[in-house]
């Protein structure tokens, strides 16, 4: 009785860990550490591109929960199998990539503007970072069973993570499907995405970190391109059960395409914009060639401090030292009066 207690309370299954006999699935949890692995990888370029690392815990409180809210929304306005009213349903599924990205955008727009700081600097710090939190929401997929391909017939092909086991099973899910004589084997499209999308994060990271010249927004416009490449691609090659397929419109598709399209034209309004006022397309002929030069932060008297981290960090004193709290305060303190006249340190007598 103890034991089935214990299970109820604590406990894993095939779709997630119960605690405290609440079950919180795996996708979520897949979700949830590729938005904390991207915080941190964000804070850390922010600090290597000349800025204050306090910026992403703004843009984490205010653009997490939008890009969450708009993900959900934009799934239920183009999947006909949800609608607007199963909007609250959200353990039920249904959260749309491209959504969130939209909404999380401009979310981090809005905090920006009001903030008076650089958006296109902030978001190539950003940006870039979706691509592995993306990354790891794939296999979130993997555990609830879907955005697969087709069949793969040929046993020799059936095999982890090329291809992935498909449960007839509505009750059985990612993992069970392994163990499901039922299964159908189909090709991993969730795994393709999610290595297509580490292989872009790892080259834009990269070109983050070693770059410091003119144009800022250039990299943020690189992870549009890329990502809509990938879901360009790999859309249409779907299963048709998860393909957003709104009044004969593939929502999904458009999108996608349209990131490509919007995302290299923004590429070259940039790189002309640059040239009109520094005579370069990339940098400056005229002036300074850097995007980072000065230091950037939400805050009115914050002071920058050496970092090696920094590259620009060289410019700026080291960091005060904290002066060590004494442990006897009296020691510095003008020594007290006794009752008979005498002060410490005396011995009373003449």
């Amino acid at each position: 009785m103890e034991h089935s207690l214990l299970a109820v309370t604590f406990g894993a299954n095939e779709r997630g860990i119960i605690l405290f006999g609440f079950e919180i699935y795996y996708y979520a949890i897949c979700i949830v550490c590729g938005m904390i692995l991207a915080a941190f990888l964000s804070a850390l370029l922010m600090k290597r591109r000349n800025m204050s690392v306090d910026l992403i815990y703004l843009l984490f409180i205010v653009c997490i929960p939008t890009a969450i809210i708009c993900a959900r929304l934009f799934s239920c306005l183009t999947d006909p199998d949800l609608g607007i009213g199963a909007f609250f349903a959200f353990r039920d599924g249904g959260l749309s990539i491209t959504g969130g990205v939209i909404g999380g955008v401009l979310a981090g727009f809005v905090v920006c503007l009001i903030k008076k700081v650089n958006f296109l600097r902030v978001a190539d710090c950003v940006v870039i970072n979706i691509l592995i939190a993306q990354a790891l929401g794939r296999w979130g997929n993997f555990f609830n069973k879907e955005v697969y391909g087709g069949v793969v017939s040929d046993p020799s092909m059936q095999w982890f993570p090329f291809a992935v086991p498909v449960s007839p099973d509505r009750y059985t899910y990612g993992i069970g499907s392994f163990s499901d004589p039922n299964s159908t084997w189909h090709y991993a499209f969730f795994f393709y995405e999610s290595v297509i999308n580490l292989i872009g994060w790892a080259i834009l990271f990269t070109l983050a970190w070693k770059t410091s010249k003119k144009p800022n927004g250039v990299l943020t416009c690189l992870y549009f391109v890329w990502y809509g490449t990938v879901r360009t691609i790999m859309e249409p090659l779907r299963d048709p059960e998860f393909i957003l397929n709104a009044g004969g419109v593939p929502w999904s598709l458009v999108f996608s395409a349209l990131m490509v399209g919007l995302g290299i034209a923004a590429i070259l309004v940039l790189l002309i914009l640059n040239f009109r006022k520094e005579k370069a397309f990339i940098g400056s002929r005229v002036g300074d060639p850097c995007a980072l030069t000065d230091y950037m932060t939400p805050y009115k008297n914050d002071t920058p401090y050496f970092s090696k981290v920094n590259m620009f960090g060289d410019k700026y004193p080291p960091r005060p030292v904290e002066e060590k709290k004494k442990k006897n305060k009296k020691q510095d303190a003008p020594p007290e009066d006794k009752a008979d006249g005498t002060s410490d340190g005396e011995d009373g007598h003449a």
